[in-house]
């Protein structure tokens, strides 16, 4: 069968079988794109899985909301916390970090119907859970170390833990003139102190030590206000840990031998430790709140 031949304009003759051009055009015409409003639930909810997986199990913020970490941390400041770093490596002095008290936590997981845990779940994607008991706080205190606290200066094994305030250019706020301790760090928990030595509820007080497993993450970063965005690298001590120090070397001489026997020291009395001081009232504690991602400053 032959198809009849077709002209297009002056003289032009298409072949057998072809489509004028305006026929042409609207036989290939894809379909019309969907509007971005139509696409725009489907790309809100991938968004909010995808903050949702990247707050159970990498990153979460939260929201700062007493003074215990002044002058390090600020009241309304929002910090990211790292949530795998304690799964790779131990916890080390100076970090400051996250961590939830057992007996702070609320109704048991038991007593919760099954809406309040979905909402509570979902909630805490968000970074607003609002029954979550989360304190950030410095360690201090590693396992099977004694921790001390004379005439406001942190004694780690008998030897003091240099720390400077804030106007000698370290992270204290201010120094706490109440003695305490000496306790032994339990193995497997953490001693917990805030920059605010004398208003902070820590672990001398109503935390105790802090196990590892409870222990939320590290916070690495101010993320807000936008005025106050930056680190928060750990503190560096510069008394070697858990070692005496080591003394200069010095030039060798020559072994003079004594023309008088030397008289052997008389024995050290061994220390009787010291009845501490009964602690000041504990303040009261100061939850952590998880922080929802702002876009303006909130509470």
């Amino acid at each position: 069968m032959t198809h009849p031949q077709r002209t297009f304009g002056a003289g032009i003759t298409a072949p057998p079988g072809a489509l004028p051009e305006t026929e042409r055009r609207d036989h290939e015409a894809v379909a019309p794109r969907r509007s971005f409003f139509a696409e725009l639930p489907v790309l809100v909810l991938i968004a909010f899985v995808l903050a949702l997986l990247l707050k159970t199990f990498l990153i979460q913020a939260f929201y700062i909301p007493s003074e215990s970490m002044l002058p390090t941390l600020q009241v309304s400041d929002r910090v990211l916390v790292n949530k795998v770093v304690f799964d790779i490596r131990e916890p080390r002095r100076g970090e400051v970090v996250v961590f939830r008290e057992d007996d702070q936590l609320g109704p048991a997981v038991g007593d919760e119907s099954v809406l309040e845990r979905i909402g509570g779940f979902l909630s805490s994607g968000l970074g607003a859970s609002p029954t979550e008991r989360d304190f950030i706080k410095r360690i201090v205190g590693l396992p099977g170390e004694t921790v001390e606290l004379r005439d406001g200066v942190v004694h780690i094994d008998g030897q003091p833990l240099q720390e400077d305030v804030i106007e000698d250019g370290g992270y204290l706020q201010a120094r706490d003139l109440n003695d305490f301790g000496p306790v032994t760090v339990p193995s497997g928990e953490y001693f917990m102190m805030g920059d605010n030595r004398p208003n902070s509820a820590d672990s001398r007080f109503g935390l105790g030590t802090i196990a590892e497993e409870d222990l939320l993450g590290r916070a690495f970063v101010i993320i807000w206000p936008l005025t106050r965005v930056d680190t928060l690298p750990v503190a560096g001590y510069p008394v070697v840990e858990g070692a005496a120090a080591v003394p200069a070397p010095v030039d060798a001489v020559a072994p003079v031998q004594s023309a008088l026997p030397v008289a052997p020291a008389a024995p050290v009395d061994p220390v009787v430790p010291v009845e501490p001081a009964a602690p000041a009232a504990p303040a009261p504690l100061e939850p952590v709140a998880p922080a929802a991602p702002a876009t303006a400053p909130a509470p």
